[in-house]
């Protein structure tokens, strides 16, 4: 197996909103998701509301619309997971160290832009958020771990969604250009490796993967869209003029559909699927324009070109330093009539017949990082770093505290293999985190169960336990294949 380069960045991932908790302590100002209630593989989170009579009511998570009026609120009667998350706020020295126990080199998390913004509108940031995130840098730092910061990682302040239009308003451009000039003054000494957005790519994954929504759901999300990538470019420009130690990533869900068949048309699907969900967001974060095929785009939804076409210069400007992604899962896609589809963070999709599956219907295949990772290298030709990767599943505590977790051993040990054998090919890999290093709150479904982690937290889903943190039989697999550079899976 080919030798990971020298330098090599192991290490793992975590969101503020999914992770942090402390959602109302330290002038921290409310997001969305402290509104979202807890869901399920097969049961939707909700949003929460009230109205102006005082009745109250809620909404899918995915595709559901706030009645008119109504102002989004936390409610009597619903539990929200993120509130509390797995309470990094208070317990980030005591998990920093375990992750320096492991060997981290690198620790990918975000900022929560309403705790240096409350409302996201404010003149001057709230001291006590920026002193929290220097503490935590300066606790990474004593450890030599690098910070991967995402900039914006779900957590837009909810004034902004709410009252501003979220980012189908061009104001917000300017706001998060403020937000970002204020973190990377302020952190400039601690932090190099900055992703502008994560997951850029899924606010129009609704229009890819339900076909027939109204044109009048999705036009305003690739409006939007564009204001995020017209912001993204600013603040790159901007960190490339006045920090030129900084280097600027995009993050990408990633993708990859295989044709079911040979069928041409099956090919032919498989490629638009490609473009609409992955390729149409990095190529204008990496090459600073649209590519071709977004005419086609604009068109099957009846988008008005001129907008997208108005901002070539900035995005010309904006282009990323290297390129980041996560990856979980493949998916197969087909023109012709079949009966089994399957789901896993929004892709959906036919099974594929040669692989497995896990209890949340996601799919397991290492040869398909291989692949993206090769497409990826040619089309960008800059560094890459695997920024999302694991295996949700439920873990048993066993009496004597173990947590024999060999099925996360397995499918990690299996995308290690295919990471080297991409560096073989003659990929330019820089980095591995893969998500969930500690286990934190699901996204999709608002569970805790749903555990990724090499550290287990004694929380369940309705926030009961002690918090406790306490390391799996991955804790000290993963410890092995850092201290060997990938040589000991």
């Amino acid at each position: 197996m080919a030798k990971f380069p020298k330098g090599f960045f192991w290490g793992g991932a975590t969101a503020a909103n999914q992770y942090e908790g402390g959602w109302n302590e330290g002038g921290r100002g409310p997001a969305v998701t402290d509104v979202t209630t807890g869901g399920t593989a097969t049961s939707p989170r909700y949003v929460t509301y009230v109205m102006p009579d005082g009745t109250t009511g809620k909404y899918s998570q995915f595709g559901g619309q706030k009645p008119e009026g109504a102002r989004l609120a936390v409610l009597d009667g619903y539990y929200y997971p993120n509130h509390l998350g797995t309470d990094f706020y208070h317990r980030y020295k005591e998990d920093i160290a375990l992750f320096a126990e492991m060997g981290f080199k690198m620790f990918r998390m975000s900022i929560s832009w309403s705790r240096i913004y409350p409302k996201g509108i404010e003149e001057e940031p709230n001291r006590e958020g920026i002193e929290f995130y220097r503490n935590v840098f300066t606790e990474l730092r004593k450890y030599d771990i690098e910070p991967l910061v995402t900039i914006s990682h779900y957590d837009t302040p909810m004034y902004i969604v709410e009252d501003l239009g979220d980012w189908k308003n061009e104001k917000v451009i300017d706001l998060f250009v403020k937000f970002c000039r204020t973190i990377f003054e302020e952190y400039k000494d601690l932090v190099k490796y900055w992703l502008t957005f994560n997951e850029i790519n899924t606010s129009v994954l609704l229009g890819v993967f339900m076909p027939g929504i109204p044109n009048e759901v999705v036009a305003p999300a690739y409006y939007g869209l564009h204001n995020e990538f017209v912001a993204s470019a600013k603040v790159v420009k901007i960190a490339h003029e006045e920090y030129p130690d900084f280097k600027m990533g995009c993050m990408i869900a990633g993708m990859l559909f295989y044709p079911l068949t040979p069928d041409p048309e099956d090919e032919m699907a498989a490629l638009h699927m490609m473009q609409d969900s992955f390729w149409y967001c990095s190529d204008v974060q990496m090459k600073g324009h649209y590519p071709s095929y977004a005419k086609r785009i604009w068109k099957k939804f009846g988008l008005d070109p001129a907008f997208f076409e108005k901002d070539a210069e900035i995005l010309k400007e904006g282009a990323m330093d290297f390129f980041s992604f996560s990856y979980y899962q493949s998916s197969c896609t087909t023109t012709h009539d079949v009966e089994v589809e399957v789901g896993g963070n929004f892709s959906m999709g036919q099974k594929n017949p040669y692989l497995k599956y896990s209890d949340w219907g996601w799919s397991m295949d290492p040869q398909g990082l291989r692949y993206l990772l090769n497409e990826l290298q040619d089309r960008y030709e800059k560094p890459i770093m695997v920024v999302e990767n694991g295996l949700g599943a439920y873990d048993t505590v066993e009496e004597d505290g173990s947590i024999h977790d060999d099925y996360r051993i397995d499918y990690l040990k299996g995308h290690v293999e295919a990471l080297a054998q991409a560096i073989e090919d003659g990929v330019d890999v820089i980095a591995y985190t893969p998500w969930g290093c500690i286990d934190l709150v699901s996204a999709g479904t608002g569970e805790i169960r749903k555990r990724y982690g090499f550290i287990y937290v004694d929380v369940d889903d309705d926030g009961k336990g002690s918090l406790d943190r306490s390391r799996k039989d991955s804790f000290f697999w993963y410890k092995k294949v850092i201290e060997s550079n990938g040589e000991e899976l």
